[in-house]
């Protein structure tokens, strides 16, 4: 399986120590020349390898991690993500509902992914919580997960676990995803709930 990260801000950062940290080898991008952030990348581990947006698109897994407004600008770079699992990590803190159409956030974004597979997930802590070893007094750091394909969910629980973090599943992206997205100026009940889970 191959593993992108589009976006290489603090969220990106903090997604790429978690592959880092297993040992697992993962390509991040963003708009801007590979070289301009390839030392960031190097001094994280050696299986960071800085690409193009054009390189990192041809993963099978790709975590979508640049602000909400971005992500159709993203979706642009392949005529159809079929075969492919994004992963959304975007938030919309500052945009209305009324934009969202009512909709999740995660509804809208799969939208624009023509074909693929959308699990929402790895959203709900901040950065800096994130990038810190899930392993905690003996339990693993919950992340949840939210999706409308059933098998797309599974595959990213499983990678959660490889990456050694305990993924609860919250159902569709409609009703799972609500409880993980900022609505306006607001936040779903599970953001910033930095949950432990003991098995």
């Amino acid at each position: 399986m191959s593993y992108a990260i589009i976006g290489f801000g603090q969220i990106g950062h903090a997604l790429a120590k978690a592959f880092a940290r297993k040992g697992i080898e993962v390509s991040v991008a963003t708009t801007r020349d590979p070289e301009s952030f390839a030392a960031d990348a190097a001094a994280i581990g050696p299986g960071i390898i800085p690409t193009t947006l054009a390189e990192a698109v041809k993963a099978e897994i790709v975590f979508l991690a640049v602000r909400f407004e971005s992500h159709p600008d993203v979706a642009k770079a392949l005529p159809t993500w079929q075969g492919k699992i994004i992963v959304d990590v975007t938030n919309t803190y500052g945009v209305s509902p009324e934009e969202l159409g009512g909709q999740s956030s995660s509804k809208v974004v799969a939208q624009a992914f023509t074909g693929g597979k959308l699990v929402r997930g790895f959203n709900h802590l901040v950065a800096a919580v994130l990038e810190q070893d899930p392993a905690v007094h003996g339990g693993r750091r919950v992340v949840f997960l939210a999706s409308d394909d059933d098998g797309a969910a599974v595959e990213i629980g499983a990678l959660a676990e490889n990456l050694g973090f305990s993924p609860i599943q919250l159902g569709g992206l409609l009703e799972g995803g609500l409880l993980v997205q900022t609505r306006g100026n607001s936040w779903g009940q599970l953001i910033f709930k930095d949950l432990v889970k003991f098995d």
